[in-house]
């Protein structure tokens, strides 16, 4: 199961990023636009396939465990090993719009389970009330990416195709492949989530250390092959969107969804740890933009981001 998975994995990556890009340059889309909703929704479609069941099961370390385990590994794994393949350019929008909007959803998140601490509640729990509240952030980020599309559209006027030539697949066609490639990564994930966890469970490994190594690291291989695929291909704003558009998607639409389907307890004090390593990670993006002389990622950045989650790793399977 997990190597027809990868196989599934990496097949439906290829696919996706080169019809993307192509329906990008077709529709005068920016690439990052594409990677920030069809990329990024495509290959999170694992994370919302395992909660969707899991909320549906009252199983809530697996759901909690699964978001907040797959944004950190987006962001410290997924990110630190596109830049090592080649540095993540960013543009001035990315810089002031998309993350901090990653950012937003980490710290709404983690402010969302404090109940306790912040107004005196017996029990942490993420309500329906707050899965609502993500939703709606969501629809806004969707509203404004949908926006976004119809300027760039407007800006950049998409490629003409030459009548008579069937050189190049046309936009139909590109749409049709991405459709199938989503199929893939679905299929791919799916195959390598119950391999792994069938295999970690016959091991005696905990449900929350499952769901952040296991579970987290298999739903998000579709976002590692692309952004790996991507970022070789010199298409690194696809990469970068990839991961931040996940990561919003994950929080805002997944946990949201998730919370609305049944409200989800906090089941041990180690949650805190992974949300808070969560919104680290994310600030940390935001760090790295802004040092050196250009506004990217460097290879050495790339490096403490693995470096981080190494450590991390180290902490939540030793605590």
């Amino acid at each position: 199961m997990l190597f027809a998975g990868l196989g599934l994995l990496i097949g439906g990556a290829w696919v996706l990023v080169d019809n993307a890009s192509l329906v990008a340059r077709k529709w005068g889309v920016s690439e990052m636009v594409i990677g920030l909703t069809i990329v990024a929704f495509g290959t999170s479609m694992p994370e919302l396939v395992v909660n969707i069941v899991a909320s549906s099961g009252g199983d809530n370390r697996i759901a909690l465990g699964n978001i907040s385990g797959s944004n950190v590994f987006n962001i410290a794994f997924i990110l630190g090993l596109s830049a090592l393949v080649r540095p993540i350019y960013t543009k001035s929008r990315t810089t002031w719009i998309e993350v901090p909007l990653v950012i937003l959803s980490a710290a709404v998140l983690l402010v969302a389970v404090l109940d306790g601490a912040l107004d005196g509640s017996p029990a942490d729990i993420l309500s329906r009330t707050d899965a609502l509240l993500f939703l709606l952030f969501f629809a806004i980020f969707l509203g404004y990416n949908v926006s976004t599309m119809k300027r760039d559209a407007a800006e950049t006027p998409g490629e003409e195709e030459a009548p008579g030539t069937g050189g190049e697949r046309n936009a139909p066609v590109a749409l049709g492949l991405i459709i199938l490639s989503l199929g893939l990564l679905y299929g791919g994930g799916k195959l390598v989530v119950g391999g792994a966890t069938a295999l970690a469970l016959s091991l005696g490994v905990s449900t929350r250390i499952i769901a952040l190594t296991i579970v987290a690291m298999g739903t998000s291989l579709p976002e590692l092959i692309t952004s790996i695929v991507a970022a070789a291909r010199s298409r690194t704003d696809m990469a970068l969107g990839n991961v931040l558009g996940s990561n919003i998607f994950n929080v805002f639409f997944i946990l949201g969804l998730s919370g609305v389907i049944r409200p989800l307890p906090i089941p041990d004090s180690g949650v805190y740890l992974d949300l808070g390593v969560n919104l680290l990670f994310s600030l940390m993006i935001f760090l790295f933009i802004f040092t050196g002389g250009e506004r990217k990622i460097e290879r050495w950045e790339g490096g403490i981001f693995l470096a981080a989650y190494l450590a991390y790793l180290i902490a939540i399977i030793r605590g």
